[in-house]
């Protein structure tokens, strides 16, 4: 043993192992063989160095002769309960050592606990390097391999992609089959996943994939909009692993491993019709996965994910997401937008005239986006050649001729008379251009304010007679105050005068 310590020693203040093995005349492969230990430790040689000799010699793997120690198998039972107990937020492993040592007072102490938990660990999962915590993260991704549906009538077979997602801590794990890698395909499996878990963790780890991301970049990745749109509706981030880091995402990797042998086999024995046949297959087979115990342990995933994940992942929202796609247009003098796919033209505010704006368009809605801010929302119509209009958009000009109608005119003109009623009527009925005869209506209108509703329909009632439809007519008769002429200038008939050169009546005969 003080051999051991010399070569860790050595090791520590940086001697190179070919010097290490000739100065304390072991082996090379030997000394490697203790520094490979040591190094998978995780300890300093200052923490190594507190071990006794027996420790040490455990440690180093020649204790297998000598009866085993009762305090060591006592800790050792206790490593699964601190095991799951370490993925809880807030638990450390200082936080257990004080409940192991109240409960076993002549137990280890802190430092060969660490030490002892370090090596169950590796023994137990030895690929599992990173402590994750109860509602941390979701890592993603599609199997390599894919399964197969078969037609029914025309036997063709269709490859179909392998979702997979999994949780940090419980490691719950769900699989889906998909028709492709396509960005709707991906999120619409991302979305299945987090209603199976029943809640929201505070990440999402996906692949390089092009449906999560469209810019691979060490530090900052470029997220797809519409998966960044997603994970915003669900609360959460979005975190790509590195490219050409697998271990960012070694959990997923490791589950894509297990699923070929507990899930494709079964699968492949039977012929699927269809997606949802086969997604049914995989979910009895995926249950009887997250049933299963894990290895070295004395509890499944499921129980896991019950017992310390489930509480820490936030709650779903009430709706589920709508997937979105984009459309780019530029805004027609009209102030409206078309989009495309439907041939209907929605309005903006008209300060935006001209503007190139982006259209982000689901089953239900439409959102039109100028430079990342949102400047119109509408309902989404598919009537092709339609106009959905909000008059708040349009400019004053274009708002008046939204506002008012014709029916809208006559309501107005009948409260004052039906005199007035008919001459706006006929009004309406010339007009070429329904502006010019709205504005013609508002200003015969508005002089029953001015020269009072009597007067008004006077003046209708003379205009009437003449024939002639429009404002200056009725601005004339109220001016010249001819809407007070007696009728009976009008209607009596003027004797004939009496003159030479009248031939009279009988002159036509």
């Amino acid at each position: 043993m003080s051999k051991i310590r010399q070569i860790l020693r050595m090791y520590s203040q940086g001697r190179s192992k070919q010097s290490i093995a000739a100065q304390t005349g072991v082996s090379r492969n030997t000394a490697k063989k203790y520094l490979a230990a040591f190094e998978a430790s995780g300890f300093t040689f200052k923490e190594i160095n507190t071990l006794n000799d027996k420790e040490l010699e455990d440690f180093f793997g020649k204790s297998h002769e000598r009866a085993p120690d009762s305090r060591l198998l006592a800790l050792q039972r206790c490593f699964p309960h601190v095991d799951k107990e370490l993925k809880r937020t807030g638990v450390t492993r200082r936080i257990l050592w004080e409940a192991y040592i109240k409960e076993f007072p002549q137990g280890f102490k802190y430092t060969q606990f660490c030490f002892y938990y370090n090596q169950w660990k590796a023994r137990v999962n030895p690929t599992m390097h990173l402590d994750h915590k109860a509602g941390d993260k979701m890592y993603v991704d599609f199997a390599g391999e894919k399964l197969s549906i078969v037609d029914k009538e025309s036997g063709e077979v269709t490859d179909v992609e392998v979702f997979v997602a999994i949780l940090g801590a419980s490691q719950l794990t769900y699989v889906e089959a998909v028709l492709s890698q396509q960005k709707e395909d991906f999120i619409a499996a991302c979305e299945n996943a987090l209603h199976y878990y029943g809640g929201i963790p505070a990440a999402i780890v996906p692949d390089n994939l092009k449906a999560a991301v469209t810019k691979s970049n060490r530090y900052e990745p470029t997220v797809n909009e519409t998966f960044a749109d997603f994970a915003d509706h669900y609360g959460t981030t979005i975190l790509p692993a590195r490219a050409y880091r697998p271990r960012d995402k070694a959990l997923v990797e490791g589950a894509v491993k297990i699923i070929y042998s507990r899930i494709y086999a079964p699968l492949r024995k039977q012929v699927y019709h269809n997606l949802a046949e086969l997604n049914a297959a995989i979910a009895l087979s995926l249950e009887a996965h997250n049933s299963q115990p894990l290895k070295g342990r004395n509890y499944s995933r499921r129980l896991q994910f019950e017992e310390v994940e489930r509480i820490a992942l936030a709650p779903l929202p009430v709706l589920r997401y709508e997937f979105k796609r984009q459309h780019l247009a530029t805004v027609m003098k009209n102030g409206h937008v078309c989009l495309g796919m439907d041939k209907h033209y929605y309005s903006v505010p008209y300060r935006f005239i001209g503007k190139k704006v982006k259209l982000l368009f689901s089953r239900s809605t439409v959102e039109v986006y100028y430079h990342y801010e949102r400047i119109a929302i509408h309902r989404r119509i598919k009537s092709p050649y339609s106009y959905t209009t909000d008059k708040d958009h349009l400019a004053t000009t274009h708002r008046f001729m939204t506002e008012w109608t014709p029916d809208k005119f006559l309501d107005w003109a009948a409260s004052i008379h039906e005199d007035v009623r008919l001459y706006i009527l006929k009004i309406l009925d010339r007009k070429q251009y329904p502006e010019q005869a709205y504005r013609s209506c508002i200003g015969i209108l508005s002089f029953a304010r001015k020269a009072g509703n009597e007067r008004l329909a006077s003046a209708c009632r003379r205009a009437l007679g003449y024939g002639i439809y429009n404002y200056k007519t009725i601005q004339q008769i109220l001016e010249n105050k001819m809407d007070n002429y007696e009728e009976s200038l009008f209607a009596e008939e003027l004797p004939m005068p009496s003159h030479d050169n009248i031939r009279g009546e009988n002159y036509y005969k």
